[in-house]
């Protein structure tokens, strides 16, 4: 069952070397992060999806990692799993993160590949970023971990909305009226409320192109078992893994309905089915928007 992290990196300035950097640094902190309370060490990987927007548009880059909750064991015979309710220990993780994503940020800089220019020109000299890259060890790095909301499947249909897609898709767009573009955004600081945004076209086609990336840049990023070289040979042998894993617990399938249901229709008389079970927070997602017009 995978778990949901998200490693929020906040960017001053659009460019690709912080966020191949925050890619590379998840990729390397992963392994390194050792799951609690097991002896035999296991290959855990993951993929990451790169995000670079938020709701209104604005520049917003984060990386959201999708981690099987287990791995292969070093030999490749069996699938270890991780606690059902521990995976990963956070404060190893922020530090690892930390560590792997300053040592790359220094690296890119002694090797001139930082592209600092404007408010940031004055970085461009030595002594200036080691003072300015000083103080990141003194803080605590967030490092944003939780089982999925919805279950495994949501996660994986959630990113795969955007794996592909630009910042904005069509239904969003409301109206173009003199020159404004209208649009609709979800409010996530008061309950998700539908609201709607009114750009100048000007404003809104620069909120658009921050997201576009550079030719060749990878959005998507495998790492150990579903890297591209690796996961012909090792997928299979999870698969296996797996299968040997979950056979003996697999509940079996009634194969008549109970006799005495718990629900039954008001109508009919008929017995009922617990399909779904949703949360206060999903019945409010899929509630009707409620449309408030704000300006920007």
């Amino acid at each position: 069952m995978p778990l949901a992290d998200s490693l929020v990196i906040n960017v001053t300035r659009w460019s690709t070397d912080p966020v191949s950097i925050a890619l590379s640094a998840a990729g390397m902190a992963g392994p390194k992060s050792r799951p609690a309370g097991f002896s035999p060490v296991y290959e855990a990987r993951f993929f990451s999806v790169l995000h670079t927007w938020n709701q209104k548009l604005q520049l917003h880059p984060h990386v959201h990692c999708v981690v099987p909750a287990g791995g292969l064991s070093l030999d490749r015979t069996r699938w270890i799993r991780s606690r059902p309710r521990f995976f990963l220990p956070i404060q190893v993780l922020r530090r690892v993160f930390r560590g792997k994503f300053v040592a790359a940020l220094k690296s890119a800089f002694q090797h001139g590949q930082l592209h600092l220019s404007g408010n940031l020109a004055l970085l461009t000299q030595p002594n200036i970023f080691a003072a300015w890259l000083r103080p990141l060890f003194r803080k605590d790095w967030i490092v944003y971990s939780k089982p999925p909301f919805g279950g495994p499947e949501y996660v994986l249909q959630y990113l795969g909305r955007y794996t592909h897609r630009v910042a904005i898709s069509n239904h969003r767009l409301v109206s173009f009226t003199d020159g404004q573009v209208t649009f609709r955004w979800r409010d996530s600081a008061h309950h998700n409320e539908q609201k709607l945004m009114t750009l100048s076209l000007d404003e809104f086609l620069h909120r658009f192109l921050l997201h576009l990336l550079p030719k060749g840049f990878v959005r998507i990023r495998h790492f150990g078992f579903l890297a591209n070289r690796r996961r012909s040979t090792l997928l299979p042998l999870c698969f296996a893994a797996l299968a040997t894993v979950l056979s003996p617990t697999e509940p079996e399938t009634p194969a008549t309905q109970e006799s005495n249901p718990l629900w039954r229709c008001p109508k009919c008389g008929g017995p009922m089915a617990v399909i779904e079970r949703l949360s206060a927070a999903q019945i409010q997602l899929r509630s009707p928007p409620r449309l408030v017009t704000t300006a920007a």
